[in-house]
């Protein structure tokens, strides 16, 4: 139900510009609170100007420039991205290094959650048989195998969860020695080895692939029993004889991994055992106002407890970035930072394309003008705390606190490098709307609207639109998702996606050329 006095919500005392609350927007005359008539109808989340701005002036909106006026906008206008030129993204010269002085916060103890202790020593929210391919060509098999697997055999295994083929588009008729070929490698690689997994691996292969099996996991690269081997069936081998004959080896390999499955139980561990990646997809102006700074603050909460935290999305860091260096716990860790960034603008740079290219039609009809906009909304997911560490794309976490794990923006290729770096639940927000999830990781959906969550209520796990509404603080909504996580990692609650069993694909980040 919408608001009817006219609402605006303003994000520093020094911007210039407001957005909308209100469902439907707001009808030229309007006069808000302060008296200001709207001289153009402003939808729902768009930006009116709250003074007169001349042109080549700065909009000003988290007190960041994130656009210069193209002409003059009078008072009470429509701000939009067509009235903006955009600013030059940061130089990466002279950042502040590990500067900002942050007062570390008091730990946050005695919050547990019920998990899946593994030998490696990470833990599972989730209990579940993985059957990792080496190349797309094996896909349709694997899809079938698995089918049969859970009717056939997933019913006599009850503490196993599901079975899931990590199918991808990668392994051949690819450059595989070429720079940069050792991120989708070492992404798949991380992604076995994923914490809900259990330690079990079991591999297809078709046989004349690119990606060997023991190319993708050599010896050492996985904690194999000291009497095991790798277990591969490879397709091509002169034993099938036909169709069947291949999903039976696939289904006889799957009983025994199952069997050592099926004997683990929950354990009570404490909330430092999570490891959370946040991400958010379908953004709009709400994002950066109400569900991101949720997860903010909730990311603190999970740092006080001791967990890990990973936040990323390079092009949505990028203008930031100087504002992620200062927060470095070390001179070190911006530098890996600054390393990560110059590195995408090269790749952005041998596709002719820049961060512009990231804002979406849907971005920009929820009311984000640009990159710039997007990403002072977008970073506000990593809290306060400081950045304790940097992954490059693929790369395993090995610390705890909160890190930046450089990846593209896209949500599913973030969502699977997320998986390879060990996160064993996923928070995902959403301003437009996005049904995504992921088979491997539960995925909490936040969304950043109250007409959003009640019009997808039961695909929407938390409703952040209560903090525009006027009907939950920040810190309420931080406190409700740090506590439902550690529900649905200790599997007594199912969010929305693992209920419907939506699942994304995997996508590999495949920077080097395809042949």
């Amino acid at each position: 139900m919408g608001t009817l006095a006219p609402l605006t919500i303003r994000m520093h005392e020094a911007d210039n510009v407001a957005i909308v609350a209100n469902d439907g927007g707001l009808s030229a005359g309007t006069i808000l609170s302060d008296g200001l008539v709207l001289v153009d109808r402003v939808p729902q989340g768009h930006k009116v100007a709250l003074q007169a701005i001349a042109r080549d002036g700065a909009v000003l909106r988290y007190n960041v420039p994130i656009g210069y006026a193209i002409k003059d906008i009078p008072a009470g206008s429509w701000v939009h991205e067509r009235l903006l030129h955009m600013p030059q993204a940061r130089s990466l010269e002279n950042l502040p290094h590990a500067t900002r002085k942050i007062t570390p916060q008091a730990p946050l103890t005695g919050y547990t959650f019920e998990g899946y202790r593994n030998a490696d020593g990470s833990v599972g929210t989730r209990n579940i048989l993985a059957i990792t391919t080496t190349v797309q060509c094996v896909a349709g098999v694997v899809d079938f195998a698995v089918q049969r697997i859970k009717t056939e055999l997933l019913p006599r295994y009850p503490n196993v969860d599901d079975v899931v083929g990590l199918e991808h588009s990668y392994g051949c008729g690819v450059a595989i020695d070429a720079p940069d070929a050792n991120i989708p490698i070492r992404t798949l690689r991380n992604i076995s080895r994923n914490p809900n997994f259990g330690g079990e691996v079991l591999v297809v292969s078709l046989g004349c692939e690119k990606l060997q099996p023991e190319r993708l996991l050599p010896p050492g690269s996985i904690a194999l029993r000291s009497d095991e081997i790798l277990d591969v069936v490879c397709l091509q081998a002169d034993k099938h004889v036909g169709f069947m004959s291949m999903i039976d080896s696939v289904m006889e390999s799957a009983v025994h991994h199952l069997e050592r499955l099926n004997a683990r139980k929950r354990e009570t561990v404490p909330a430092s055992e999570l490891v959370v990646g946040v991400q958010c997809g379908g953004s709009d102006a709400f994002s950066g106002v109400t569900a991101n700074p949720a997860v903010g603050y909730a990311t603190d909460l999970l740092v006080r407890a001791g967990a890990t935290v990973m936040f990323s999305e390079t092009t949505e860091v990028r203008d930031a970035i100087d504002q992620m260096t200062a927060r470095a716990s070390t001179p070190e860790v911006a530098q890996a930072m600054v390393r990560e960034m110059a590195w995408y603008d090269a790749y952005l740079g041998r596709g002719s394309a820049d961060r512009s290219a990231n804002t979406t039609p849907g971005n920009k009809a929820g009311g984000l003008s640009n990159i710039v906009e997007k990403a002072m909304g977008s970073i506000i997911k990593s809290g306060t705390s400081p950045i304790s560490g940097v992954l490059s794309p693929g790369e395993k976490a090995a610390t705890k606190g909160l890190i930046y794990a450089a990846t593209p923006a896209s949500d599913f290729i973030c969502g699977t490098l997320q998986l390879a770096a060990g996160m064993n639940l996923h928070v995902f927000t959403t301003g437009r709307g996005t049904p995504y999830g992921l088979a491997p990781v539960p995925v909490i959906k936040v969304a950043t609207r109250t007409e959003l969550a009640n019009r997808w209520h039961d695909l929407m796990d938390v409703n952040a639109g209560r903090i525009a509404d006027g009907n939950a603080s920040i810190a309420d909504v931080g406190w409700e998702l740090f506590e439902l996580m550690l529900e649905v990692a200790s599997g007594r609650k199912k969010t929305w996606a693992e209920q419907w069993k939506l699942h994304n694909a995997l996508v590999l980040f495949n920077p080097a050329p395809v042949t």
